[in-house]
């Protein structure tokens, strides 16, 4: 019940911004002579930019799973890829496919069930590190643009503190592992169970620090490419933005956007690239907005394939009925595990 009504308001919030947004008349009209002299090709090069992102993406899943000795043919793979992309983009909450595809990874190995966990556990590790390096480096090389006027500075120092939290929250799960600390944590303490899963996933690949490696830099190619698919639609709308500064402004939009605000951001990615692309790129309020709605319609046709696949998705394996509980007690045993001296 807490699920639906989570849910539930974030619809609402979503429709909110969405009204909010496109409510202006006048804006509407902008858009429409800025989509009737749009420049596709660009739009073209959008996806594409998006399709290296998950290409990035599928490699950097198949070496935390091939550290997990899970290996899965490339079509098999790439199937319940595609799945979890799908599901993360039209499940709300953002985390949908990464259930999913545990579910199905599972259903394919049943005799991996820790190691299809973690590896989606430090997937979105991984990921996130990632992101905090490039918006650290952004913000760093652009704070005096990013800081020109009010509008920007509130959301600004919104982006910090979200990464604030986001560092100190991978510094003591790092702490709490590299010290093996569980055993002072209330077995009822929330996040204890997640905690024990990143401290496995930790435990593991700081072993296999080449594979680990590998897929943080895989991690910035996604990063980078998702970026350069916002880039690409601002391009066919005559954007006139240097590519620097529009960079410095997409960690903002990705963190923010990220958070269980409104339905996959919809809405609050318009707000968001309205008041950052106008107040410091001099882009029309109008074109902002449709910069960041086309950006999201060419990530969902990007990502509508792994609704078909799933469709037609049969496991190979022969585990027919599973339970994700069963995945996560197996993880919550390796707790004596990591408590024992190495």
């Amino acid at each position: 019940m807490k699920k639906i009504f989570v849910t539930l308001i974030q619809l609402a919030v979503t429709v909110t911004l969405l009204i909010w947004v496109f409510h202006d008349p006048h804006q509407r009209a902008q858009m429409a002579i800025a989509l009737r002299a749009a420049d596709y090709r660009w739009v073209g090069g959008a996806i594409i930019a998006y399709l290296i992102v998950e290409i990035a993406a599928a490699v950097r899943w198949q070496i935390l799973l091939r550290v997990q000795k899970i290996r899965l043919n490339f079509p098999r793979l790439s199937g319940l890829f595609l799945i979890g992309m799908f599901y993360n983009q039209f499940l709300p909450g953002g985390t949908g496919g990464d259930i999913i595809k545990s579910y199905l990874l599972l259903k394919e190995t049943a005799q991996h069930k820790a190691g299809a966990l973690l590896a989606v556990v430090f997937d979105r590790l991984i990921g996130l590190v990632a992101l905090v390096a490039i918006t650290v480096t952004l913000v760093s090389l652009r704070f005096d643009l990013l800081s020109r006027t009010p509008e920007t500075r509130n959301l600004l120092w919104l982006l910090l503190l979200v990464l604030g939290v986001s560092v100190s929250a991978l510094i003591a799960s790092f702490i709490v592992s590299g010290f093996n600390l569980f055993h002072l944590l209330p077995h009822k303490f929330p996040g204890r169970d997640k905690l024990i899963e990143i401290a496995a996933a930790y435990h593991l690949y700081a072993r296999h620090w080449v594979a680990t490696f590998f897929a943080f830099a895989a991690s910035l190619v996604a990063h980078l490419a998702t970026f350069t698919t916002f880039l690409c639609v601002a391009y066919a709308f005559h954007a006139g933005v240097k590519l620097i500064d529009f960079f410095a402004v997409l960690p903002v939009e990705r963190t923010l956007t990220a958070l269980p605000i409104s339905f996959a951001g919809v809405g609050l990615r318009e707000q968001i690239l309205q008041v950052m692309l106008h107040n410091l790129c001099d882009v029309p309020i109008a074109v902002a907005k449709l910069i960041g709605t086309m950006s999201f319609l060419v990530i969902l046709i990007c990502c509508a394939p792994g609704g078909i696949v799933y469709f037609f998705y049969k496991p190979s394996g022969v585990a027919k009925r599973v339970r994700m509980r069963e995945m996560q007690r197996e993880v919550a045993t390796m707790e004596h595990e990591i408590q024992e001296p190495q």
